[in-house]
């Protein structure tokens, strides 16, 4: 275990020294710690999509699915894959043609200043109750690792992200966003290739697999799959591509780099789809009992399957570069939530309230408070992190869909239908959301799964059929009655009564025009490269002294491997760096 704390440590060090790298690129605006002013390179930017839809759950609850499931979690990530190919065709760009530099000043934008407030709070909210349940994974899968405390782990990690949210801002999100890509790509590549071999190919993993490897066990009814499939594309464009989410893109540095974003958090998330899953799907074959291994994580024993398989399959080392890209994954979600809700907060209710006692704004003030809202919000995750490990009886999968499922979706319905549809009037937006809260409950008290079972004549639910047919209904009911809803008060519109009739016009027409880069972004794109160039290196050349640790001649193989292809990359970014004669 003494590799292990030495990887960690490092790592942590690493993701500090980046805090430090880019503080001097957020110091001059609240622009620049929101969104980077605006100038940011699309690998960049695709990169830190790509890790806002992957945090520790992808590593542990969603891992657990899969171990137990087969083939069928996959195409939960399939769908996010899909909503990325929608944002490159359609979103990416008109949300960077926003010209805005928080989501909710969109928000703004498109339905005026009430709703601004309305959605404000209630993002933040949510923001913060969905980075505790990331944060609260990774307390899972660490207090198995090293048998720790679960809130010394969610407390330490939580105090790091704190460090360089604050710290840098938006630069220091993304940089640090981009840095962990890698290590997320390298531990999942590398434990997949070593699964692989273990098990003797992908066809004995599927031959072999414990129950069908497609459908799963407790599965009668094949139909019931597609259509809670079907129905996940729809969700998780929803929860991707709205007004909120898109502070993923504005900090591109122009349109085309907006979409070039998209397209690359789509490849990465299409590969990631089958990667991240193959040591699971092996573990259920060389390791059936691995969530007997940890009967103290109640039904969340599953979800530590990734831990059993590095333990007993990878050479020595690999459990703590797991670990690190454990925290890579939740860091980079948990900081992204912070840095946005602090701009949310600032530019959205703080700012306005100063507007309205006529007292002047400072953006030096405004800067030293969103460090400060920040600060309060960490706290907070970290402190409902603390709540959910109390949980134990709710696996993380089911704990995840169910926020998403119930409170995410009908608070960003209005959000995504409010680009297509134009003329609604000003109550439309909080009156469809707390329809959406009022339907979530219908269908989980009321209309249950086994209610509309037998309605069609079917037998007893499995609780695996009971959850997934849950997750259909509820997302049809949205999609029918809140989208349909919010669609039908276009016939309420009267533009004699709408005073933000104007503002709303030329939200449209700027969302239509292309965001071109001026003449000092190539001095912001070699800053970038070269400071992200030198990060890269120092992890790469971190990797290579983890050859030395002593494993078998392949372990030492792997590890050399996997620090070549960083630090290839980092000599890639530091030469382009260099100004062209």
């Amino acid at each position: 275990m003494f590799y292990d704390y030495l990887v960690i440590a490092g790592y942590f060090t690493l993701i500090m020294g980046i805090g430090f790298a880019f503080k001097g690129m957020a110091k001059n605006s609240t622009s620049d710690y929101f969104r980077g002013g605006g100038r940011m390179l699309w690998w960049m930017v695709g990169s830190t999509a790509f890790m806002a839809q992957f945090s520790a759950w992808t590593f542990t609850g969603a891992a657990g699915k899969a171990y137990t499931d087969g083939f069928a979690m996959s195409l939960v990530f399939f769908a996010n894959t899909f909503a990325y190919f929608c944002g490159w065709a359609y979103f990416s760009h008109r949300f960077r043609q926003m010209r805005v530099d928080t989501p909710t000043e969109g928000i703004k934008r498109r339905f005026g200043q009430q709703n601004e407030t309305f959605f404000s709070w209630a993002l933040i909210v949510f923001s913060v109750i969905n980075a505790g349940v990331w944060l609260n994974a990774l307390g899972v899968f660490s207090s198995a690792v090293f048998n720790a405390d679960i809130t010394l782990t969610i407390i330490i990690t939580g105090l790091t992200v704190l460090f360089v949210s604050v710290l840098s801002g938006a630069w220091g999100v993304v940089a640090s966003d981009f840095v962990q890509t890698l290590v997320v790509a390298v531990v999942s590549i590398a434990c997949a290739i070593v699964a692989l071999v273990q098990v003797g190919g992908p066809v004995e993993m599927v031959t072999q697999f414990p129950s069908d490897f497609m459908m799963g066990p407790d599965m009668n009814y094949g139909l019931l799959l597609v259509g809670t499939f079907v129905f996940f594309l729809a969700k998780q464009m929803i929860t991707i591509m709205n007004l909120n989410d898109s502070f993923r893109f504005l900090n591109a540095k122009d349109s085309d780099n907006a979409r070039k974003a998209a397209l690359l958090a789509m490849v990465l998330m299409g590969f990631g789809s089958i990667i991240w899953f193959i040591p699971p799907w092996v573990s259920a074959i060389l390791y059936p009992e691995a969530a007997a291994a940890f009967p103290e994580l109640g039904n969340k024993a599953a979800d530590a399957v990734y831990l059993v398989f590095a333990r007993n399959t990878m050479p020595i080392g690999t459990v703590g570069l797991l670990l690190a890209g454990l925290f890579a994954a939740t860091m980079s979600s948990m900081d992204s939530s912070l840095n946005k809700n602090a701009g949310i907060f600032v530019r959205s209710i703080y700012q306005p309230l100063l507007a309205k006692k006529n007292k002047v704004i400072d953006d030096k003030h405004l800067l030293k408070v969103s460090r400060v809202v920040s600060f309060a919000c960490g706290i907070l995750v970290i402190s409902v992190a603390l709540f959910f490990k109390s949980l134990k009886e709710l696996s993380l999968f089911d704990l995840m869909m169910s926020l998403s499922t119930m409170i995410q979706v009908p608070l960003l319905i209005p959000l995504i239908f409010g680009l297509f549809i134009k003329k609604t009037p000003n109550w439309a937006p909080w009156v469809t959301v707390a329809l959406g809260l009022f339907i979530s409950w219908f269908m989980m008290n009321v209309l249950t799964p086994q209610v509309f079972a037998n309605w069609l004549g079917l037998n007893e639910l499995t609780r695996r059929e009971s959850v997934d047919m849950n997750l259909m209904l509820t997302i049809a009911a949205h999609l029918i009655f809140t989208a349909g809803f919010f669609c039908l008060t276009t016939f309420f519109y009267k533009a004699e009564h709408d005073e933000h009739r104007q503002a709303r016009e030329k939200f449209f027409v700027d969302i239509e025009t292309p965001v071109i880069a001026d003449n000092e972004q190539d001095d912001y794109d070699r800053k970038q490269r070269d400071k992200l160039g030198s990060m890269v290196l120092l992890m790469g050349s971190g990797v290579t002294f983890m050859a030395l640790i002593p494993n078998p001649l392949w372990g030492r193989g792997m590890f050399v491997a996997c620090a070549l292809v960083i630090l290839a990359v980092g000599v890639f970014l530091k030469r382009s760096a260099k100004p062209i004669a």
